[in-house]
């Protein structure tokens, strides 16, 4: 489970940086919070989802980080500067680098501490849940960015 521990923690590293270097990508602010025909979500709408997403699941409740999360704040906040994006952004891969470099391997297959999705699952499951999902709104993001540059 330490070898687990370890890579998980590289892959969490990896794609928070993309999301940064996407959303430093863009050249005007305003085209972050863009929606195009047919997109739901916008760039700093997933950034900042994102972001409270793995401050929240691991900050808080894996690592007890004392973070706060507001979903709805996450979908609703518009207008805001890159700047404040990629210092959110920057804030959960410290939190997520710290939670899973100090987690002990045992805990892995322990159960996640409360329901998730009406579920009991492992945190190793959550874990490999959540980088999926962090991978799924990266490539939102960088099809967004890319869309608009066009």
């Amino acid at each position: 489970m330490k070898k687990f521990i370890g890579e998980i923690t590289e892959i969490f590293d990896r794609d928070i940086q993309k999301v940064i270097d996407e959303i430093s990508k863009y050249e005007n602010e305003d085209d972050l919070w863009i929606l195009p025909s047919g997109i739901n979500n916008s760039a700093g709408t997933l950034a900042l989802h994102i972001a409270g997403n793995l401050q929240h699941f691991i900050g808080a409740v894996m690592g007890n980080s004392g973070y706060e999360r507001n979903r709805e704040e996450e979908f609703d906040a518009r207008d805001l500067s890159q700047n404040e994006i990629l210092s959110e952004l920057n804030k959960a891969k410290l939190i997520v680098h710290q939670t899973l470099s100090n987690m002990e391997p045992e805990y892995i297959n322990e159960n996640f501490p409360s329901k998730f999705q009406e579920r009991i699952i492992t945190n190793q499951y959550l874990l490999i849940y959540l980088s999926g999902h962090l991978s799924y709104h990266l490539g939102q993001i960088n099809y967004h960015r890319r869309l608009l540059a066009d």
